[in-house]
């Protein structure tokens, strides 16, 4: 089943950002930056460009899905005839080097069997990564980058494809933990998943405490603040105009861009709707940012930056993949 974009709901730490479908997969995901290459790139190819699907295994009534106390913490809820699960997903925003995806499953009542399955597959859904087993998990390689998958549950992996088949009753929880580093790097040390996902809502519900809104339209205004800021790119203060790219404006059309990067225009409406909410830090940050991005002549002066404030953004096709629904071609960089 292919998802329709207003389907897929939005997870970021401020630097990087997934996409997670209501069939419970992660469709998209960059790391280390927004703009990186993708390593779940089934949103605009298929399942062998890379995905992560954590689902039951069996036929599903009813998909229920709400964010957490209007932060970017998502929950998904599949009723089976079996029973009732959840699936809990993040990005915990960095407090340190780490770069993880953890998710978390949750019975809720009866017995209900769940499968995953993980496809990594770097640059845009065009290299198969090494693979090899770790205690607890898998590591995947190539180039300069490298996944652990660390989890409770045993793992298969095998073809390209890394499964696993449990089931969870009321009250078990299972966690999985996917972190990135530089594969010259030593391995991440293994996380807490349920520590990991109480952390983020803490850092959330302390950002939107901040928040000045008020009236009836309060939880709708937090919401869409929150994903404002997990488009903001937390170590230079720049804002993205959106974590994907190639999404067509008409399905089966040709007017397909990057929109990871940071247009001036663009960036003064998110401000506005951040400063009206009384977050004067990301309007500084941006400031800060803009003015670097700027720095030199006035008449190099362009309409758009990276998210660090990079110039030269080269405009590329991917020919592997066919984009989201067929609608190609898939372009990377933005010569706008």
């Amino acid at each position: 089943m292919t998802n329709r974009i207003e389907d897929y709901a939005l997870l970021s730490d401020t630097e990087s950002a997934a996409l997670v479908g209501r069939d419970g997969s992660i469709d998209w995901l960059t790391f280390p930056r927004f703009d990186s290459g993708a390593c779940f790139a089934n949103l605009l190819g298929d399942p062998e460009n890379g995905r992560w699907l954590i689902a039951p295994a069996g036929e599903v009534e009813r998909v229920e899905r709400s964010y957490a106390d209007n932060s970017l913490v998502l929950t998904t809820r599949f009723t089976t005839a079996q029973g009732e699960v959840e699936v809990i997903d993040c990005m915990p925003v960095r407090s340190d080097s780490r770069l993880d995806v953890v998710r978390l499953v949750r019975g809720i009542s009866g017995s209900v069997a769940m499968r995953m399955d993980l496809v990594v597959r770097f640059d845009y859904g065009s290299i198969v990564p090494w693979t090899r087993a770790i205690d607890g998990g898998v590591r995947f390689v190539a180039g300069p980058d490298a996944l652990n998958l660390i989890c409770d549950v045993e793992v298969v992996a095998n073809a390209g494809t890394t499964t696993a088949e449990f089931t969870v009753t009321a009250g078990e929880e299972v966690g999985f933990d996917l972190a990135w580093r530089p594969s010259h790097t030593a391995q991440p040390e293994p996380i807490d998943v349920s520590e990991a996902i109480g952390s983020t809502l803490d850092w959330w519900a302390t950002w939107l405490a901040s928040c000045q809104t008020i009236g009836s339209y309060r939880d709708v205004v937090r919401q869409s603040l929150a994903v404002l800021k997990g488009l903001t790119y937390g170590p230079t203060g720049g804002i993205i105009a959106a974590p994907t790219t190639s999404l067509p404006e008409s399905i089966g059309g040709h007017r397909n861009w990057d929109y990871r990067y940071c247009w001036l225009r663009d960036a003064t409406f998110t401000l506005t709707s951040l400063l009206d909410a009384g977050y004067t830090t990301e309007a500084t940050a941006w400031r800060d940012w803009l003015l670097r991005s700027v720095a030199g002549r006035a008449a190099d002066a362009q309409i758009m930056y990276g998210p660090a404030g990079e110039r030269r953004l080269p405009e590329g096709e991917l020919a592997w993949l066919p984009g989201f629904e067929g609608s190609g071609p898939v372009r990377i960089g933005n010569g706008a």
